[in-house]
């Protein structure tokens, strides 16, 4: 059983939600191992970072790996949990990233750890080459959208996610507030818990 937080464009795991993950297993499940790796902010990069730890992961024990996918994050979960036939909670998540990196192109910046960086065309290129055209499984999904969101349209989300489970929340922001009251059910729909599930079966809800 592991746990993989994918942070999002130009994030990090000193991301609120990333931080506020770590703090709930921490407390309520700490047998769930959590991993939540620094990514490249150039795709071509991040996915073989990503590439490399899931399957390590995989190899190492048999139990299940659940992804948390955050804004390009979950659009990186969607790709991967394609792949490795994995679930995956997806938070605000990115539909069509290589149209708003268009708006990076250049030298930038990290918003957490200042690191600069150079995107090109080729890595836009490169995220729109992992794009999933059609979901093999959609009840893999969940999706948690909040209508609020001042960063991307949730009804992109909302309808390329028709097919899933969707939980949509009105107001809130991109950064998803409150995301941590969702923890309990994250974990029962990513199974990866037995024994944690059967203790907090009474709180469990994604209504």
């Amino acid at each position: 059983m592991a746990l993989i937080y994918i942070h999002g464009f130009n994030s990090s795991p000193a991301s609120l939600k990333a931080q506020q993950t770590a703090d709930w297993l921490s407390v309520n499940a700490p047998d769930i191992p959590y991993i939540c790796p620094a990514l490249s902010s150039k795709p071509d990069l991040a996915i073989e970072q990503l590439n490399t730890l899931i399957e390590s992961t995989i190899e190492s024990s048999p139990d299940p790996v659940g992804l948390i996918g955050s804004s390009m994050g979950g659009y990186y979960a969607t790709w991967l949990g394609e792949k490795y036939g994995l679930k995956a909670v997806l938070v605000n998540p990115a539909v069509r990233p290589y149209e708003f990196m268009l708006e990076y192109l250049g030298e930038n910046a990290n918003y957490h750890t200042g690191e600069r960086y150079i995107l090109e065309p080729k890595h836009v290129d490169v995220a729109k080459s992992l794009e999933v055209d059609s979901l093999k499984n959609p009840k893999n999904y969940w999706v948690l959208l909040q209508t609020g969101d001042d960063v991307l349209d949730y009804r992109q989300a909302e309808t390329r996610y028709a097919d899933c489970e969707l939980t949509i929340e009105p107001g809130g922001d991109h950064s998803f507030q409150h995301f941590e009251r969702h923890m309990p059910a994250i974990v029962d729909f990513l199974q990866l818990s037995p024994k944690l599930l059967r203790e907090l079966s009474p709180k469990l809800s994604r209504k």
